[in-house]
């Protein structure tokens, strides 16, 4: 009895949080789906009239909205593929007895706490500027011509902006989940003469799937709504060469102040977030389940 009093209690306490984040979601959500059935536009405000679902069919049919599509699905890809793979390398020399290695994880893992603002005007300015960045400096020093960034590899150097920032999350949470090996396994295999890639790819790699599942997940529904980085070194071109869908939205929004389309645009990308992530989700799940 007592304890049925108690998760009653506890639910009535919980409530309120639970209502509040409710409305917090929802309002906003509601807004917005109301919005994208409306010819709504900046430029002319209070002649909002209602169209239904002619902004869904505008902003589906757009080919802009395939171009942002692809580039969303290169830079997810991309950005999962180096943080993922760069992540387990750094780990396993993170993991190893050297001198300083706690200074050496806190450098590691600060680039993680940069804003993502700041960060790209580091890399625009100080490291990628075909003039006087790092780079150009380096290609100039062996006799090579300095390659323009944003203009000749624009997509290139926003996935490289973007897993530069995102590497020391996906090294940090395989770190961890590389520490907890068991050592009496390790050390068998090193009596019983196992090769190193052989003793990685059978033995460390299945350790770290679970983690590297839960890295995926993650980074997969930010880096869906990659902007900043985007807004601060290309503004989405040259063209729509760097134009992701959350860009794309902005771009209708407080560029062509379409807000009736931008409204539809935003539904369309909520609605594609969560298809990657239950099916993220269930994937998570099975490797739990393993």
């Amino acid at each position: 009895m007592a304890t049925r009093q108690t998760h009653i209690l506890g639910r009535i306490l919980v409530a309120p949080s639970i209502v509040l984040l409710f409305l917090w979601m929802i309002v906003p959500l509601g807004m917005t789906i109301w919005f994208s059935l409306l010819r709504y536009s900046l430029l002319d405000p209070g002649s909002e009239s209602f169209v239904g679902l002619l902004n869904y069919q505008y902003f589906l049919t757009d080919p802009a909205f395939f171009t942002a599509l692809a580039n969303t699905l290169v830079l997810v890809g991309a950005v999962l593929a180096i943080t993922v793979v760069g992540g387990v390398l750094i780990a396993l020399l993170m993991d190893q007895p050297i001198f300083g290695r706690g200074i050496v994880r806190l450098m590691v893992i600060a680039p993680f706490f940069v804003m993502p603002t700041v960060s790209a005007l580091v890399w625009k300015n100080l490291l990628m500027h075909p003039v006087s960045g790092l780079f150009a400096w380096v290609s100039k020093l062996f006799g090579l011509t300095p390659v323009d960034w944003f203009t000749d590899y624009p997509l290139l150097a926003i996935i490289l902006i973007v897993s530069w920032q995102w590497l020391p999350f996906a090294t940090l949470i395989l770190l961890t989940a590389l520490q907890s090996f068991d050592e009496e396994q390790k050390e068998a295999a090193q009596m019983d003469g196992t090769p190193p890639l052989a003793f990685f790819f059978l033995m460390i790699l299945p350790h770290l799937a679970r983690a590297i599942t839960v890295v995926i997940l993650i980074e997969t529904i930010f880096l869906l709504s990659v902007f900043a980085e985007i807004l601060v070194t290309t503004g989405g071109g040259p063209g729509l060469a760097t134009t992701n869908i959350a860009f794309l939205v902005y771009a209708q929004a407080l560029l062509q102040y379409d807000i009736g389309g931008a409204s539809a645009g935003g539904i369309v990308a909520v609605v594609l977030a969560n298809i990657v992530a239950i099916f993220l989700v269930r994937l998570v799940g099975k490797n739990l389940d393993a």
